[in-house]
Formats: C-alpha cells, sequence, structure tokens
C-alpha cells in the first residue's frame, strides 16, 4: 500500500467534509473553489504554518508529534477512530516502521477452552484481517454460512463481499458491508505492510466494485458492540448482542460474543441452534467412526 497516498487521502477526505460555518470560520463571498475547508484554513485551526500541513496532507507525517497530531486532530473534528488512524498513520511512517507485525492466526489451547466454556452463546475469534482464528460449537453453528467456503482461515469480509449469500444472512448488510470495509481500512493503517492484508484488500477490489467505493472513502470505524441481525437457514431470524473484546494476552485477536435477552424469540432460536449444532456434531462422529462390523 502507497502510504503517501493513504494520508493524503484521508487527509483531504476528512478536510472535504467540514464546512467553515461546522468549523466556526467567517465566510466570506458565494464562491468557494474547494470543497469544505482550504488548507490555509486547516493549517490556522490547527495552529501550524500553511506550509507544514501541505507537507503533512501530501503524505509526509514523519515527525509530527504528538501535539500537532492532537491540533490536527481537533481541526478536522475527528471522532476516535479516526484520530487512532491519524496516529497510526504517523507511527508507520516513522524510521523502522517498515516492518509489518506477525498477524496471530490460531489461539493457545487455553484460549479455545474459554470459547468452549460459553455453551449458551456463539462465541469466536478473529484477528485483524477479520480471520475466524477460533470458535466454540454455537459460533460454528451460527456462521455455517461463512463457514461453507473451503478456504481457510475463513475470512467474514471476504463473505460479505464476494459471496451471494451473505445478502442472505445478513438483514442489515448494506451497513455490514460499511463496517468491515471500515474495521480493515482502521488494520491497515495500524500495519500497512501485512503482506496478507495487502492481498485481502487486493481481491476485494478486483472483484467488487461495491468494497473499492467503500475502500476509497477512507472511512474508519471500531466495532466494540451492537446488534447483528441474521437470517439463519435452519433456525431463521436472529436478533443478537454483541461484544467485541481485545484480549490482552493474545495481542490482535478480538473476543466476539453474541447474546439475546432472555425470554425473546432469538433466546429460544438459540436454544434450537444449540440443538441442532449437537446433532450435526453427532452425525459427523457417526461418519468418522471406525466401522465395528
Amino acid at each position: 500500500m502507497d502510504h503517501r497516498a493513504e494520508v493524503r487521502e484521508f487527509l483531504s477526505s476528512r478536510r472535504a467534509r467540514i464546512t467553515p460555518e461546522q468549523a466556526g470560520l467567517p465566510v466570506y463571498g458565494g464562491n468557494r473553489r474547494v470543497q469544505g475547508l482550504r488548507r490555509e484554513e486547516v493549517a490556522m485551526l490547527a495552529g501550524v504554518s500553511v506550509d507544514y500541513y501541505v507537507r503533512m496532507e501530501r503524505g509526509n507525517l514523519s515527525g509530527a508529534s504528538d501535539s500537532v497530531l492532537d491540533a490536527l486532530a481537533r481541526a478536522l473534528q475527528l471522532d476516535e477512530a479516526e484520530r487512532e488512524h491519524l496516529f497510526s498513520l504517523a507511527r508507520t511512517a516513522g524510521p523502522g516502521a517498515r516492518r509489518g507485525r506477525t498477524t496471530p492466526t490460531s489461539v493457545r489451547p487455553a484460549v479455545q477452552q474459554v470459547l468452549d466454556a460459553i455453551t449458551d452463546a456463539p462465541a469466536w475469534v478473529r484477528n485483524g484481517r477479520h480471520d475466524i482464528v477460533a470458535m466454540n460449537r454455537l459460533a460454528r453453528a451460527l456462521y455455517a454460512p461463512v463457514l461453507a467456503d473451503p478456504r481457510r482461515p475463513a475470512n467474514t469480509t471476504r463473505f460479505v463481499y464476494l459471496d451471494p449469500a451473505a445478502r442472505e444472512f445478513f438483514v442489515d448488510w448494506d451497513r455490514i458491508a460499511n463496517d468491515a470495509a471500515a474495521m480493515l481500512r482502521l488494520e491497515a493503517g495500524r500495519d500497512p505492510h501485512d503482506r496478507w492484508l495487502i492481498e485481502l484488500v487486493g481481491e476485494l477490489s478486483t472483484q467488487s466494485e461495491v468494497f473499492r467505493q467503500r475502500w476509497a472513502s477512507h472511512d474508519v470505524q471500531f466495532h466494540r458492540n451492537g446488534r447483528k441481525r441474521l437470517r439463519h437457514p435452519v433456525v431463521g431470524r436472529l436478533d443478537l448482542d454483541f461484544e467485541s473484546m481485545e484480549l490482552p494476552s493474545e495481542p490482535g485477536l478480538i473476543l466476539n460474543v453474541y447474546t439475546a435477552a432472555p425470554g425473546t424469540p432469538t433466546a429460544d432460536g438459540l436454544k434450537m441452534l444449540a440443538s441442532w449444532a449437537a446433532t450435526q456434531d453427532l452425525a459427523e462422529e457417526q461418519q468418522t467412526a471406525p466401522d465395528q462390523t
């Protein structure tokens, strides 16, 4: 990924969305030739010289101090995720930042034990590329359509954009697609030299016009909690609450747990899903058991 282009497009797109009125600046005349703020206006709001801001927007964040980045984030009215993305872009622009970190693709046995101990809720672990690296039985049953792709590790963003079944599986497919691209963009800022992430973005970009559009927006966001509305092919509609939590002992991995309030149709649906999962496991055991005859 072209780091300077990433910085340039991110800063210019954030600048373009803010009007002078939103920034509290006076507007003189009606013929502004730029969308949003001018570069000199951003520089004034951030308390830096115009030349310095122009250099940053051209893609050079190397050496920018935290105080300058903070001032720039305030001037551009960045939210929490956008601010983290700006700081990530600055960190990866510094000396010694060319080496990509190792993205985990498995978990320790103890983590799998934790997942297996969660018996009433789908629970699974992903990495920053959205590879599924571990699941409990209920999560495997819930995400059966995602796991239908034989490639491993299964990748939820690949499923969202490239598998036609995703539009049926996710009730709010358009929002899910937006979220997936924005989360992947945030990860790309943290580790722009991850070869497998670069390959995934390339695959999605060449095969999905929708992904290309979402990726070009340079939007970023966290995905910490919320609601997932699914149409499961066996148990039907499930409106699930989810919590996503970083695993301090496993840097780069996120634990996702889906739950439903007691007494709701979705809670009943999860019980049906657990029963179906048990029958599936029993059928697999019978298929793989040695013939005793």
